[in-house]
């Protein structure tokens, strides 16, 4: 007897459809390949499984983004919205002004000039003279920072230098002060004894005084 047919639906359990997605997958990945050689076809195959993982396989001949040209092409439909076409275009443009640039840059360098003419390398000429006064002038004005920095920097040395003399200069009459203080409150002190000074008498009295 003959295989019952199956009936396509979802397979509940989620192991044997985890089983049964890998061996499809794996089939049809192989009748991808088998059409690719016997029939030189070109192929391009994508497969998400319900977690998210992707599985592919193109033709060796050509790529997914020719594929996806030709049957943008060809079924005349369109794939991307239009912001993703201007996206598409800005990003062209942007990859040739960077090739330009890097071209420039490497001509500016002194490298690939031997092809130029003579008004290309003029125009290069021009632009390293530009750049080399750029630099100069840029030169000169962190010269003329530094010595303005300088200058104040010296400037405030002697302020502070200053300063420093005259707390110098307050200190030293302060001392003095305190020292001419003290020296007067000496003598004062020296005063006020001095009234009360007295001589020392004899315990036995005169006799020529009593006589």
């Amino acid at each position: 007897m003959g295989r019952g047919k199956i009936e396509i639906k979802r397979i509940e359990n989620a192991s044997n459809r985890q089983v049964t997605y890998s061996k499809r997958k794996n089939g049809i990945i192989k009748k991808a390949k088998e059409i690719t050689v016997l029939c030189d076809a070109q192929v391009s195959l994508v497969i998400f499984a319900s977690s998210g993982r992707m599985h592919e396989f193109c033709s060796p001949s050509t790529t997914v983004g020719d594929l996806l040209d030709k049957y943008h092409k060809q079924s005349g439909k369109r794939l991307w919205d239009a912001k993703h076409e201007n996206l598409s275009i800005e990003i062209d443009r942007i990859k040739k002004e960077n090739d330009s640039m890097q071209i420039e840059l490497r001509h500016l360098k002194g490298e690939d000039i031997s092809s130029l003419h003579h008004t290309e390398l003029m125009a290069i000429e021009e632009s390293l003279d530009a750049g080399l006064a750029a630099v100069r002038k840029k030169q000169m004005e962190y010269h003329s920072m530094l010595e303005q920095n300088g200058k104040m920097l010296d400037e405030e040395f002697k302020r502070l230098q200053f300063v420093l003399q005259q707390q110098e200069m307050a200190m030293e009459e302060n001392e003095m002060e305190m020292e001419n203080a003290y020296h007067q409150q000496r003598m004062r002190d020296y005063n006020f004894q001095a009234p009360f000074a007295f001589r020392v008498q004899p315990i036995q009295p005169n006799l020529q005084e009593r006589m």
